[in-house]
């Protein structure tokens, strides 16, 4: 497997924390082709997996490059953006702690796969929502007074749990991302219907409080 030289530098320069990306890659590629459930349930099962594992590995390998590549493209601009917009210090506040839950020290292995083909759009979001920020910083306060409450009700109770996962937990945490889009750039689209409403219903069936 290549990891196209340019892509790690690129992302260094804007992300400068993941300099170990050409390993992750290849982490998540053998995770996607030989670690996936059901196991095997023999040696021959066993050795089927290995075989079909090997025939896939460099194809994946190169998909998840080619996406990191896309990953790269749209956070470029984010931090010249960030900086223009340093006299709101919410919504960079928020911005930065958006990217940090993001953006993991092994991302790549870490957040699921049909997650991680979403990032290219969440990052254009955050781009959509800065450029908007400049000609009506009102709307985008508006905005984050829908968001906030659902935001801080799962940082605390995801805090709470200390580290215990939690399935709902994790699919309310991707549905936040979603709403962010639908909120701050809602021409971007969302595969699936989201609100404020919605949220707070898929929220208190979790059975979490909120302020």
């Amino acid at each position: 497997m290549r990891l196209q030289a340019s892509v790690v530098p690129s992302l260094a320069a804007v992300l400068p924390s993941f300099e170990d990306l050409r390993d992750q890659v290849v982490g998540a590629a053998i995770d996607r082709t030989g670690l996936e459930e059901p196991w095997p349930a023999d040696r021959a099962q066993f050795l089927a997996r290995k075989d079909e594992a090997r025939g896939r590995l460099n194809l994946i390998a190169q998909q998840i490059a080619a996406l990191l590549a896309a990953i790269v493209q749209q956070a470029a601009p984010l931090p010249k953006k960030l900086a223009a917009a340093r006299s709101s210090v919410a919504v960079c506040s928020d911005i930065e702690q958006q990217l940090a839950r993001l953006f993991p020290k092994r991302f790549v292995e870490q957040v699921p796969a049909a997650q991680l083909s979403h990032y290219p759009r969440y990052l254009k979001a955050i781009a959509s929502r800065l450029d908007k920020l400049k000609t009506d910083p009102a709307r985008d306060q508006a905005l984050m007074a829908q968001l906030g409450p659902l935001q801080t009700a799962y940082v605390r109770t995801l805090s709470a749990r200390k580290g215990v996962p939690d399935s709902r937990l994790e699919e309310f945490r991707w549905l936040l991302e979603e709403l962010r889009v639908s909120l701050f750039a809602q021409e971007l689209k969302t595969p699936m219907p989201v609100s404020v409403k919605r949220l707070m219903k898929v929220w208190d069936s979790i059975g979490g409080t909120r302020d």
